[in-house]
């Protein structure tokens, strides 16, 4: 069932898609097209990830997404990763109005320890810039510094990890790149694992799915859950 059979109207709600660390908004295409075609506005919106701090990313980068809304639109999030870090930090000093929900897939909402392990190796902080070195689970982790989340929110974590290497890092059930452990955040409005790994969740048909029940209900479908 559509958004619009569903009782929503397309024009007035709006969808910011963020992408996540060391990618680019190509890496969300697939999730733009198929809320698109949900009747949503959709923002692809592209950032340099790589090259300046998270909070500076966050004000350049969704204040320019916001500027792409039609006015009085509801404005909706679905984040992948660094994205969703990008939308809590950018929430704990700005409100935005009319503010719909909010869909993180794979957001290291505690850290993760992959940061930990590696920050202090030669190329990480070249590879993945100032934001990535804030990621950690120490005391210079802004995720964990930002707290509680209140926004209503929906949190997918993956279980499948396809870097067994990085897996190594990271104590539980994992993606490849954070814990599902360290993806939950107090306040949350729901959660859900599947079986994904964190480079691609994004493009997976059931994530996207559950993005969009999310977006309309505000919960997920337990019926796909692991």
């Amino acid at each position: 069932m559509s958004l619009i059979s569903a009782g929503h109207s397309g024009a007035k709600e709006s969808v910011i898609l963020l992408h996540g660390l060391a990618r680019t908004n190509r890496s969300m295409v697939k999730m733009a097209a198929s809320l698109k075609a949900e009747g949503f506005h959709t923002v692809n919106q592209d950032y340099p990830s790589t090259d300046f701090p998270i909070e500076v990313l966050a004000e350049k980068t969704i204040e320019k997404a916001l500027k792409k809304c039609p006015s009085g639109n509801r404005i909706h999030f679905v984040t992948h990763s660094l994205g969703g870090i990008l939308v809590r930090q950018y929430l704990s000093g700005h409100t935005i109005e009319h503010l719909g929900r909010v869909v993180m897939l794979g957001p290291p909402n505690q850290g993760s320890q992959v940061v930990d392990a590696l920050k202090n190796m030669p190329g990480f902080k070249l590879l993945n810039g100032p934001s990535g070195m804030q990621l950690g689970t120490d005391a210079q982790s802004v995720p964990i510094r930002l707290g509680p989340a209140d926004f209503e929110v929906g949190i997918i974590a993956g279980s499948r990890s396809i870097n067994l290497i990085l897996s190594t890092f990271l104590p539980g059930r994992d993606d490849g790149k954070v814990t599902i452990k360290n993806t939950k955040l107090e306040g949350m409005a729901d959660h859900i694992t599947l079986p994904v790994s964190h480079p691609f969740m994004m493009r997976d048909k059931t994530v996207i799915r559950q993005a969009i029940r999310f977006l309309r209900d505000g919960r997920f479908g337990r019926e796909t859950d692991h």
